[in-house]
């Protein structure tokens, strides 16, 4: 098994462990046994849980960046706050297939302040790149000042989606449109007059354009999938490499 390949495998026991127990409750051996490893190769690759749920976050980054930056053909011709809500709900249909790993780490950080602050810390270090995707600028302490509000901003939205269950996520659109209007002051990413005051027209069109960029993702998704061997599409499907 090649070094890339032990690593996805880790990562993908690791979330079948997650979808069903809190990371306290995660056993090094349970996800080694689930990857078909030993624990040898387990400790080569990875330091603790919390080093996989690191990873859990950068694979995932890494996905959302594979599809393309502020020069993209999705993103090129839209504003700030556009482009950044097309990174974000990349960001959501990357998680889509661990949604119940998202779902047991959003209720056990509830309980636990210090998986709370770990994936505080975790999520602020995303949304740099996140940021960085969409054309916004991340550097320095304004930076830092943007990655943490839309970390809080990304947790409100996450709870959403969570509980949406419709194909074309039209709840969890709407309260991403909503957070990123009342956050676009702290996120620097006020285009000017017209996009805040949002005429009827402006909107229906920016939505439909939504739409046609959701279901073009999907269907090169599905294309992609097809292509590949099964065994193939089920490590590049997580890891985004």
């Amino acid at each position: 098994m090649t070094a890339h390949a032990l690593k996805d495998a880790c990562l993908r026991s690791f979330l079948a462990e997650l979808a069903n127990k809190s990371p306290a409750r995660i056993s090094l051996a349970d996800v080694a046994a689930g990857a078909g490893v030993p624990l040898s190769e387990l400790r080569a690759e990875f330091d603790s849980v919390e080093d996989l749920l690191s990873a859990f976050f950068r694979a995932t980054d890494r996905q959302v960046l594979a599809e393309g930056g502020p020069d993209s053909e999705d993103l090129a011709a839209e504003g700030p706050k556009e482009r950044l809500f097309e990174v974000l709900m990349r960001r959501l249909d990357a998680l889509e297939p661990h949604k119940d790993a998202v779902r047991t780490l959003t209720r056990a950080a509830r309980y636990d302040p210090v998986l709370a602050l770990r994936l505080l810390c975790l999520s602020e270090r995303s949304q740099r790149w996140m940021l960085a995707a969409a054309g916004v600028d991340c550097t320095g302490l304004a930076g830092a000042t943007r990655a943490r509000g839309l970390a809080f901003l990304f947790a409100r939205v996450v709870k959403v989606w969570l509980k949406d269950d419709e194909p074309g996520l039209d709840r969890t659109m709407a309260a991403l449109d909503r957070e990123l209007d009342n956050g676009a002051k702290l996120l620097g990413m006020l285009d000017n007059a017209l996009t805040i005051l949002k005429p009827w027209r402006a909107c229906r069109e920016r939505c439909e354009r939504r739409r046609a960029r959701r279901r073009a993702r999907a269907e090169r998704a599905s294309a992609s999938s097809s292509a590949m061997p099964a065994s193939s599409a089920a490590a590049e499907g997580y890891s985004g490499a």
